[in-house]
């Protein structure tokens, strides 16, 4: 089985993309461990892409010269509209790529709930859509990235409750409803949250991807 080393060091994340690729036989491990592994320093990627699309290629260049083994990076996008009426929030309202806030302004998890508890109760019910990236470097010759809408997440909503359960490095999950039930997705099956980040494109993003090379893992 292949390691792949995921450009993050966030379990909760780790967690959901060896989720996502289950049944594909590679074997994903953080790049804070794959540092540890390797007895190397990890340093922070500064993430100063336009898009989530160039900050997934930022972080995934960077891994690949430290590890010089198959590494993958992820960005995201966050975009919010007034459930309402339909209508987009402000320009200075969408948080798009800084979803924590700006430069040194990045806002922990606490202080992320609040924020986002605050914009429910100035603008009512929120929609909310997460927008994905990746790119994927195999080697020096091969890489694959992609921002198409299969590796979006399907739309949900955000309400000013949050809920009882708080998950590390996930904190808009405990006020993240579905969209058609209105149900905390902590209250739904278990991982439903998932669908909030990719229903399946990653999935088929790494099958399409080892196809297309011909590599077996």
């Amino acid at each position: 089985m292949r390691e792949i080393v995921y450009g993050t060091e966030n379990l909760g994340k780790i967690a959901y993309m060896e989720r996502a690729l289950e049944g594909i036989p590679i074997r994903i491990t953080g790049a804070g461990a794959a540092a540890d592994k390797r007895g190397i320093f990890l340093s922070c990627v500064e993430e100063t892409g336009n898009d989530q699309l160039e900050n997934a290629r930022l972080k995934a260049e960077s891994y690949f010269r430290l590890f010089k083994s198959p590494v993958f990076s992820c960005d995201s996008g966050l975009y919010l509209w007034n459930f309402s009426t339909g209508e987009a929030l402000p320009e200075s309202e969408q948080p798009g790529i800084h979803v924590r806030g700006r430069g040194s302004g990045r806002l922990s998890d606490d202080e992320l709930l609040v924020h986002y508890i605050n914009l429910v109760k100035k603008y009512g019910l929120i929609q909310a859509r997460y927008k994905n990236a990746i790119c994927l470097i195999w080697n020096e010759e091969i890489r694959e990235e992609s921002m198409m809408e299969n590796l979006w997440g399907k739309e949900f909503l955000l309400t000013d409750v949050p809920h009882q359960k708080k998950v590390s490095g996930f904190p808009l999950d405990s006020i993240s409803l579905d969209k058609e039930t209105k149900q905390y997705f902590y209250d739904m099956e278990e991982n439903s949250q998932d669908n909030l980040v990719s229903e399946n494109g990653f999935k088929c993003f790494f099958c399409n991807f080892f196809k297309k090379y011909e590599i077996k893992c």
